[in-house]
This record gives C-alpha cells, structure tokens and sequence, in this order.
C-alpha cells in the first residue's frame, strides 16, 4: 500500500507543479510586459490624439496602431476568445461593455480626460429655417443607459437593425419622447439632413432622433461621414445637423477648428468616458504598468 501512496503523491505533486507553471504561464503572457501596440480606430479622431499624447505623456515603449471601430471590436474580441493581452482605445457607452468584462486603464495624469459628454451640433440658421427641428434636436437628452439599452439590441444581433432598435427603445419609451416634442408642431415632408460616425453610439442617437422627426412630419436623410468631414459639412451648411461631438476631449480640435460656424446646442448624454481599455484577466491596472522606453 505505501508504495502506491508514493505514486499518488508523486502524481499530486506533478498535477500541482504543472498547473501552477501553467497560471505563471498565463500570467506572464497577459502582463503589461507582451503589449506592443495600442489598437486604435480612426486617424486624426480626437480620441487618437489624446491616446498618442498619453503615450508620449508616460514615455510608453508601445505603438498606436490606427484602425475602425469594427476593425478594433474584432481585435478585441479575437484576443478574448483567445484570452490574449490587447489594449484597445475604447468609450463608455458601448456595448462592448455589457457582453465582456472590461477595465478602463488607470491614467494618474489625466492625459486621457475625464467625463466626456456627447454634443447635439446645428447648422446655424436652422432655428430661423427649420423651428421644429431645431427644437427637437435642442430638446433631445437621455442618459448612459438609454444609449446602451439601443445599441445591445443591434450589436448583439446582426438580424437586427440600428433603426429597428430605436423604435424599439422608442416604443417602450413614451414619456422621454412626449418631452422631446412636446409643444412642437407638425411639418409636412420638411426636409432635414443629420451626418453621423458609423459608430454604434451614434447609430443609435441618431436613429432614435430621425424617427422622431419622421413622426414630426419630416423627410430625414442619414448620411455617414468621418468625424472631421462631418463638422466641415455642418459648417457649410451642407448637412443641418448630427450628434456625434465628444466633448471636451474627443472632438476638441475639430469644435476649436469650426466653433464660429456652427451652433453647438450642448449635451445630449452626459458622463460619457473614453480610455485605454483592457480585458479583466489582464495582469495590468494602470497606465503607468504599460511598458515603457
């Protein structure tokens, strides 16, 4: 009986060595010390320009790879699955959020900002030309979780449509809505021109905003533009409204470069944030642990 005790022991002892070398394994290769590039989305964004002053900020040995919001979504859940180190420019609200356990990077110097609030931007004249829309558009706020309600809808699940989404939210929403309108009269097939960022938060405000207007009468046009495009649009008058500015961090450069030009209306969602974001098995709480030059 001793000697088979001494193989049961030995067998132990074996399984115990082997699991831990395979958790330091695991650790090791999700620590600070195997990220090489931070994954991005689109060049010249605000948010880019914040990510690369933050890594100049903190000397970071580590590349700012520029990508899409799709693009970067598929990176980040490709390393998920496979339980890899990513670190990937994000924002809250997103869906993203909801499906995968995630963490926002510590930033002890602040280079990344803080609370981040979404804008509702106007061509200037439209309260003069168009009131109803105006007013609409002026009224319009809901909060993180309105936002996130509309996108897990869709994102969630390719058979369902941003626009289908927000009616969804729309219908079981009446009294925000009633809020939004109320006071407001009826066009006849007026028509009216929002830009958006294909982004999911995006398409979700800006859905739930044109069926509104379509309620209201209006004939709406959505028309999908890069962030810096989009303000140059609104500036010249070419498109008559959108809700995609992040403020005061994300779309700094582009609210300083057009600010006398168009008509900022203010928040339309409050307590936004955008980061350095991670996977929660990640070994890395801040972003002073990313390797440095």
């Amino acid at each position: 009986m001793n000697w088979k005790k001494g193989i049961l022991v030995c067998i132990s002892s074996l399984f115990l060595i082997l699991t831990a070398c395979s958790n330091n394994e695991d650790s090791e290769q999700n620590s600070a010390g195997n990220i090489k590039e931070i994954v991005g989305i689109e060049p010249g964004s605000g948010t880019m320009t914040i990510a690369q002053e933050t890594i100049d900020a903190y000397d970071l040995d580590v590349s700012l790879t520029p990508s899409s919001e799709p693009a970067m979504l598929t990176e980040l859940e490709t390393a998920i699955k496979n339980e890899e180190p990513i670190v990937v420019t994000l924002w809250q609200p997103h869906w993203m959020f909801t499906k995968y356990d995630l963490k926002f990077l510590e930033d002890p110097k602040k280079t990344l900002g803080e609370e981040e609030n979404i804008h509702t931007m106007v061509r200037l004249g439209l309260d003069k030309e168009n009131p109803t829309a105006y007013k609409l558009l002026n009224n319009f706020y809901w909060e993180v979780e309105d936002m996130n309600e509309v996108m897990s809808k869709f994102a969630e699940d390719d058979n369902v449509e941003p626009r289908d989404a927000a009616a969804e939210w729309i219908e079981d929403h009446p009294d925000k809505v009633a809020a939004w309108t109320d006071g407001l009269e009826k066009v006849d097939g007026e028509e009216i021109e929002l830009a958006y960022v294909n982004w999911d938060t995006e398409l979700s405000s800006t859905n739930v905003v044109a069926l509104v207007l379509e309620d209201l009468g209006f004939d709406v046009t959505l028309t999908p533009l890069d962030m810096g495009i989009a303000f140059e649009s609104l500036a010249s008058g070419e498109i008559d409204g959108m809700l995609i500015a992040w403020l005061p961090v994300g779309a700094a450069s582009y609210k300083e470069q057009y600010d006398d030009q168009i008509d900022d209306l203010g928040p339309s969602l409050e307590g936004a944030q955008q980061g350095f974001v991670v996977p929660s098995y990640m070994d890395i709480d801040s972003v002073e642990d990313l390797p440095k030059k």
